[in-house]
C-alpha cells in the first residue's frame, strides 16, 4: 500500500483467556517511545469478546486510543475475521506503523495483512528505532523510517531492515524482548468502535471452532526472576544435574542453550535464545555457555548476569556483570555449599 500522508501507529492487542497478552503491553511501551519521538498517536486495536473496560489498562501504557471490536466473531481467535478487520481498519485510518506480538495468533495472520495490502513485514525484531534512511542508488532521503533491526543468517549479523516507500511499516516482537512498564504520561485511551460488519464477510467466518482443547505449560520460564541456564560446557546430561540442584537451591528455573538442548541434556521448552524463550530476569547464571549471538539474543535484557566459564574469553563474558573463569562442576558444588551456609 502505498500513501504518503501518514498518521499514527497501530499496536493490535492480543488476548489471552480474557487478559490481555503481555507481548502486547511491552509492544505499546515501545509504541509509547516510538509515538513521542514521531510527534504521532499510539493506537490500539483488541479484537474479542466482553472487553467493556479494557482502555483503563492500555491507557495506562500510553494508549491515545482503543480501537475496538467486541463481538463473539473474534473469540476465540480465527485467522479470517481478524485478517479482514485489520486491513479494513488500516485501510481506513492509514497508519504508518502496526506492531504485532510474534504470538502464534501473531504469526498466523500478520503475513496475511501484510500481503494483502502490499506492506512487507519483518517477523522477530528484537529492536525497533526511528531513524533517516539514504538509497544508495538514487540518491533519495527518507526521514523518521522505522529501522526494524533483528539477527540474520542463523544470528551471525544483525540485520537493520528498512521499509522506505510502502505503508504501513511492519513488524513482529517476540514476548519479553521489549521492556513492559507503565507510561510516564498514561494516554486517553479513547474509546472507537470499529463496524467491523462492514469488513467481514460470510466466506470470513467460513470456519467454526468446535472445540479447544488447551494444555497448561509446564515448563514457563519467561517470568521467572531468577535464571539458572546451562550450556554445552556442562559436559553431559548427568553432569547438568548441577544446574537443578543450583536452581533449586535458589528457588530460581533452570534454562537451557540450543547446544544443551540438542545434546539430550533438557527440554527444548527450556531453550534461551533466538529459536528459543526471550527472558528479562533479575538474575541470569550462564553455566558452560559460551555466549553466541543466539543465545545471548534471548538473555541480554537480564539486570544482572553472572557467567562460568573455563574460557575467560568467552564471549558471554563480554555481556557478564560477573565473571568466574573455571569448571562448571567444581565452581557450582562451591556456590551451593557456601549458598546454604549463609542462607541460614
Amino acid at each position: 500500500m502505498r500513501f504518503f500522508e501518514m498518521n499514527n501507529i497501530f499496536v493490535y492487542i492480543e488476548m489471552e483467556g480474557g487478559k490481555v497478552a503481555d507481548v502486547s503491553l511491552e509492544l505499546l511501551t515501545k509504541g509509547r517511545e516510538l509515538a513521542t519521538t514521531l510527534g504521532v498517536k499510539l493506537e490500539a486495536v483488541v479484537l474479542g469478546e466482553n472487553l467493556a473496560g479494557i482502555e483503563h489498562e492500555l491507557a495506562k501504557y500510553g494508549a491515545d486510543t482503543v480501537w475496538i471490536a467486541d463481538d463473539k466473531v473474534f473469540a476465540p481467535f480465527r485467522t479470517l475475521p481478524h485478517t479482514a478487520v485489520m486491513c479494513g481498519l488500516i485501510e481506513q485510518e492509514k497508519p504508518q506503523i502496526v506492531l504485532f506480538g510474534a504470538t502464534c495468533n501473531g504469526r498466523d495472520f500478520a503475513p496475511r495483512v501484510s500481503s494483502a495490502l502490499y506492506s512487507g513485514l519483518t517477523a522477530d525484531c528484537t529492536q525497533l528505532v526511528i531513524g533517516d534512511h539514504k538509497d544508495a542508488k538514487s540518491g533519495r532521503e527518507y526521514k523518521d523510517l522505522l529501522y526494524q533491526i533483528r539477527p540474520a543468517f542463523g544470528g551471525n549479523i544483525i540485520a537493520t531492515i528498512v521499509n522506505p516507500d510502502h505503508r504501513p511499516q511492519m513488524a513482529t516482537v517476540r514476548e519479553g524482548v521489549m521492556r513492559k512498564e507503565y507510561a510516564a504520561q498514561p494516554g486517553a485511551g479513547e474509546v472507537k468502535a470499529i463496524d467491523w460488519k462492514k469488513m467481514v464477510t460470510d466466506a470470513d467466518l467460513a470456519v467454526k471452532i468446535i472445540d479447544r482443547q488447551i494444555e497448561e505449560r509446564k515448563i514457563d520460564i519467561k517470568g521467572a526472576g531468577v535464571i539458572v541456564a546451562g550450556g554445552y560446557g556442562m559436559g553431559s546430561k548427568e553432569n547438568f544435574k548441577l544446574v537443578h540442584e543450583l536452581a533449586e537451591v535458589l528457588g530460581a528455573e533452570v534454562g537451557a542453550s540450543r547446544a544443551a538442548v540438542d545434546a539430550g541434556f533438557a527440554e527444548h521448552a527450556r531453550q534461551v535464545g533466538q529459536t528459543g524463550v526471550t527472558v528479562r530476569p533479575k538474575l541470569y547464571i550462564a553455566c558452560g555457555i559460551s555466549g553466541q549471538i543466539q543465545h545471548t539474543a534471548g538473555m541480554d535484557g537480564s539486570a544482572m548476569v553472572i557467567s562460568i566459564n573455563t574460557d575467560p574469553e568467552a564471549p558471554i563474558n563480554k555481556i557478564a556483570d560477573y565473571a568466574i573463569t573455571g569448571d562448571v562442576n567444581e565452581i557450582i558444588p562451591k556456590m551451593i555449599k557456601y549458598y546454604k551456609q549463609n542462607s541460614k
